[in-house]
């Protein structure tokens, strides 16, 4: 189990040590193959053969980039953020100051929520809606540090808990499939109804985690230079000029383009929810949008290519992904790494849990995605599970939030790049410091605890 363990810790320390998240991902799964003995050759090629996995995962974001990005030719972020400004300039009353705060707040994470499920572009509307913002944020001293983890929450605990859009994917297609998969062999089997009342407290955890953060961590202000980007130039001179009579000119946007934008939208979800395919139901938004001219057919390709790589980063570190974790399951030290824990565990159900998460968080850590981790953490803990005898609904739990810990404070994760792709606009938001370290503190800790509490209980 020695090499998952220092394959992990290499890419989390390059990681930290400022080297870009791909090739930390690459040299941390190189080092724990070669630990593991299977050479340099055997270890290429495990990683190459998971590659294939993250595939599917980048064109998807690909297109949903496209998406968002056309989407935002309707005007409809830039509509969002010249409210919020105007609701803001010319006081400098505190109330109407935290008026605007906790509408920031509101708004953002109801965007994250959405984005998982009525909208669903994921993080691709993080790098349209946040930089037309940055500029509110600075004039309000807002703490970045909270907009990562109202970002991140939506982002985790709405796929983890409401089986809409990404969520129907995660809790049912992976989840439960892999679950009942893995189960057949006992007897054992759950069904997707019982899925998010037994993530219920492990969501729980995050919301409490998420108020912490809140109200008590980034409570305070925190002052940023106001560096000028190309959206927000207008709107920080507005803010810095903080006149009576705001002359900021509102977006001019026609409401045919609004209708059109909203009608994409529904029609997004509805294709996805029919077809299962995130792929087809971003084409389809992209053709309502363009057939309703809200960009011209000539700029098609800009848009397209554009929007596309917006979230070819993020495509790049989940394909990446997929090769690191083919590689520590090529390894197969995994059920070592497990059964080492089981053999001083001895009879307690309280321990056994406490470790599953624990070895769970270790595990995804480094891999990053929830989604690509199930079907390991599965094959290992429903048998184990159904060693120590708990329930489906606690082994739901288990599973589930061993996997999320991944998501939810990994620096190879989408659900903390996302947030530093808007917030880092402007150069002023680290990934490592600002991003993932408050994600992992106010999220994964939380999750451990209370999904120690949810295998417990249930």
């Amino acid at each position: 189990m020695f090499a998952i363990l220092a394959a992990i810790a290499i890419m989390f320390g390059l990681s930290l040590a400022r080297v870009p998240v791909v090739f930390a991902l690459v040299i941390g799964a190189v080092s724990g193959g070669l630990l593991a003995g299977l050479g340099l050759q055997g270890t290429l090629d495990a990683f190459n053969n998971g590659l294939g996995g993250g595939a599917k995962i980048a064109l998807a974001y690909g297109i949903l980039g496209a998406f968002a990005l056309a989407l935002a030719r309707s005007g409809l972020p830039d509509l969002l953020a010249y409210k919020l400004i105007r609701t803001l300039t010319g006081s400098s009353n505190t109330k109407v100051q935290n008026r605007v705060k906790y509408l920031i707040y509101f708004t953002v994470a109801l965007a994250a929520v959405f984005s998982q499920n009525l909208i669903p572009v994921h993080i691709a509307f993080i790098p349209v809606l946040i930089p037309p913002l940055l500029s509110v944020f600075n004039h309000l001293n807002l703490d970045r540090r909270a907009v990562v983890c109202l970002l991140t929450f939506g982002l985790v605990a709405t796929y983890m808990f409401v089986p809409v859009g990404f969520g129907a994917i995660f809790l049912n297609d992976i989840l439960a499939h892999n679950i009942n998969t893995f189960g057949a062999p006992y007897g054992f089997a759950i069904q997707n109804e019982d899925i998010p009342s037994a993530m219920f407290i492990p969501v729980f955890g995050m919301f409490i985690g998420l108020l912490f953060a809140l109200f008590v961590s980034y409570r305070k202000p925190r002052h940023y230079l106001d560096v000028q980007v190309a959206r927000t130039q207008s709107i920080s001179s507005e803010l810095n000029a903080n006149t009576a009579a705001p002359t900021l000119q509102a977006p001019q946007i026609a409401k045919f383009t609004l209708w059109m934008a909203v009608f994409a939208i529904i029609a997004t979800l509805a294709v996805q929810l029919y077809s299962d395919s995130m792929i087809l139901a971003g084409l389809v938004g992209v053709a309502i949008l363009s057939c309703a001219g809200i960009f011209k057919w000539k700029e098609a390709d800009d848009v397209i290519i554009t929007g596309m790589r917006m979230m070819a980063l993020i495509g790049f570190i989940m394909i990446a992904a997929q090769g690191f974790a083919s590689v520590i399951e090529a390894t197969n030290q995994v059920p070592a790494l497990v059964e080492a824990s089981v053999e001083w565990i001895g009879n307690s159900k309280a321990l056994a849990a406490f470790l599953m998460l624990l070895i769970g968080l270790l595990i995804t850590l480094g891999i990053g995605s929830s989604f690509s981790t199930v079907p390991i953490l599965a094959i290992i803990y429903v048998p184990l599970c159904l060693q120590f005898g708990f329930s489906p609904a606690a082994t739901i739990a288990i599973i589930g939030t061993a996997a999320a810990l991944g998501d939810a404070g990994s620096p190879a994760s989408d659900s903390t790049l996302g947030p530093t792709s808007g917030l880092n606009m402007d150069g002023q938001h680290d990934h490592m410091k600002d991003s993932v370290v408050p994600t992992f503190i106010h999220f994964n800790i939380p999750l451990i605890i209370f999904g120690w509490i949810a295998a417990m209980v249930l």
